[in-house]
């Protein structure tokens, strides 16, 4: 809740650039399109939990690990965010970059539950094309039974013409899956 014009300066939109895996990069932006949020909240989210970014830097020995490849990328977040950050790498002398990849790693849990999710999704999808194809097999049926201009066939005509809509728009669904499915989780 806002309770003064600090609060409202804490939410300000700054940039910050950090050198990240292209791996994080693209799960921060994969999964802030798929829950159909902002890069900049999802932000917020992940860094205001200071305690477990200050766990985490604890049980990492960052200094002797092996960089990985990383890109520069300038990100929009909270002034907040960023306060919040550059404070926890000055008070456990970690870099923000590894602080920033630590808060991502805790997408990890999310981002394989939605992969299981994913293959549900993809196998239903499967069984729903065979009964829609099934359909309209049999509108075809009842249109050889009773003619296309009997009210039955209409009504029929109808009702898989709602199915032919809501199937497509379960295949968008899926598809718009298939990017999570697709991302490299070996260098988390």
């Amino acid at each position: 809740m806002l309770n003064n014009a600090s609060d409202l300066m804490a939410r300000q939109s700054v940039r910050a650039t950090f050198k990240l895996s292209v791996e994080f990069i693209e799960t921060l932006s994969l999964l802030a399109t798929h829950f159909g949020i902002k890069q900049k909240s999802l932000f917020d989210l992940l860094l205001e939990d200071t305690q477990s970014l200050q766990d985490m830097a604890r049980l990492k020995q960052f200094g002797h690990a092996v960089k990985k490849s990383r890109i520069q990328k300038t990100f929009v977040i909270s002034r907040k965010s960023l306060l919040t950050l550059e404070a926890l790498s000055k008070e456990l002398s970690v870099s923000r970059d590894d602080l920033v990849e630590s808060a991502i790693q805790r997408l990890l849990p999310i981002l394989l539950k939605e992969r299981q999710q994913q293959k549900h999704r993809e196998d239903a999808l499967f069984k729903i094309k065979v009964q829609f194809d099934q359909s309209l097999e049999f509108l075809d049926e009842i249109e050889q039974i009773v003619g296309s201009d009997d009210p039955i066939y209409n009504f029929l005509k109808t009702a898989i013409g709602s199915y032919r809509s809501a199937f497509s728009d379960m295949e968008n669904v899926v598809e718009k899956g298939k990017r999570i499915a697709g991302l490299s989780l070996e260098k988390f």
